[in-house]
């Protein structure tokens, strides 16, 4: 029996494009969709958009966890077969493992004949939206062998934004997530790694929908259609690349060489790399980017709890010296910087399983305890 992708007994979450309501887009890592139906077999329907690396369909099944490859294009039916002997009623969650690598379109299900679904228990009213990077995207968190060690190669099986931190936080909260996550974003165009040389940074991205402009146009989110309680901005981790400039000022500064000067042209590239005056001006920058993106947060969301902070991924203290910076200089209340127990200093390639749980656990408390949000809610 067909199951129309918008089936109201079907439960989406996620900054999803639902234009076309029949054929739902997810663009993020961590869209979901949550639905109970009686029978052995359910197949979904998708289409996949991929730019690079291989791609996988998360599924819980009964609490069961497994993965599906995708093909690079087209449409891909999955079958998901339920043990024997287990009949019945079964619940489900198909969620998006990785970032924007790939867009993917829901275009239906199916189960057994005379079979059915069954409607879900009300939904939680605690949300929390995070804007982060890899590391929030759950980018190769399942390489456990590779804890607290460099990255490996891959090819992208090794990422579940299950497992990444701000989804394990939110489940630990009882709360929905949206995770505006890409892996190598950067806080300002032109910077990072994602889409080298001409990088889309998270201050483009972070109102949209679609933003990977390889696979379609850019397009505008309606805020008001999830607003959080929490937003979380985990940024500042790509920002070193290709220069270090905070780090650079950090220490001239200490030595006391920093002096602003114009940046140079770009026939002196080589010398910019070098040009402690650059890199002050550059920090500059970057402060006054951070404490704009704070702002237009709070414009969009001014109710919410803004937490700002990087991650246990080692990267320079300088980093989250400026977000300090920035966060005292706002002087709002409502906007905290969090720093993690070993935070920047835990692992030089991206966290595993248990380094986002050590994460997850922290922010958690951190939000329930001391900002006190869902406390005794």
């Amino acid at each position: 029996m067909w199951i129309c992708a918008n089936d109201e007994r079907i439960r989406y979450t996620g900054r999803i494009d639902c234009r076309v309501e029949a054929e739902p887009v997810w663009v993020f890592p961590g869209s979901s969709a949550e639905f109970w139906f009686s029978g052995e077999v359910l197949r979904i329907h998708v289409e996949n958009f991929n730019e690079y690396w291989q791609n996988y369909l998360g599924c819980i099944l009964d609490q069961v966890q497994s993965a599906f490859y995708l093909k690079k294009s087209g449409e891909t039916v999955i079958e998901v077969r339920v043990p024997e002997n287990e009949s019945g009623v079964h619940h489900v969650l198909f969620f998006k493992r990785q970032d924007g690598c790939h867009e993917l379109k829901i275009l239906g299900f199916e189960i057994g004949d005379g079979e059915r679904l069954i409607e879900l228990p009300p939904v939680s009213e605690r949300r929390i939206e995070v804007y982060g990077d890899s590391v929030s995207a759950g980018e190769s968190v399942e390489a456990i062998d590779f804890i607290g060690k460099t990255d490996m190669e891959h090819e992208g099986g090794f990422s579940n934004c299950w497992f990444s931190f701000p989804w394990m936080t939110a489940r630990m909260l009882g709360a929905r997530l949206h995770d505006i996550a890409q892996g190598g974003i950067a806080l300002m165009d032109g910077h990072g790694w994602f889409h080298r040389p001409e990088q889309t940074g998270m201050e483009t991205a972070w109102d949209k929908i679609h933003y990977n402009t390889m696979l379609g146009e850019m397009t505008e989110w309606d805020f008001s259609k999830f607003v959080p309680q929490v937003v979380i901005v985990a940024l500042g981790q790509n920002d070193n690349y290709p220069v270090d400039y905070m780090k650079v000022e950090a220490e001239k500064k200490a030595q006391g060489v920093c002096v602003h000067e114009q940046e140079p042209d770009q026939e002196q590239v080589t010398q910019v790399e070098k040009s402690y005056s650059y890199c002050c001006e550059m920090a500059d920058r970057w402060r006054s980017h951070y404490g704009d993106f704070l702002k237009k947060l709070r414009g969009v969301y001014p109710e919410a709890w803004i937490v700002c902070c990087t991650t246990v991924l080692q990267h320079d203290k300088s980093w989250d010296d400026a977000i300090d910076r920035v966060v005292n200089s706002v002087k709002d209340e409502k906007i905290s910087h969090f720093l993690f127990s070993r935070n920047g200093v835990a692992t030089p390639g991206h966290p595993r399983i248990p380094e986002q749980f050590e994460m997850a656990r922290e922010m958690a408390d951190y939000i329930e305890n001391v900002l006190g949000v869902y406390k005794n809610k």
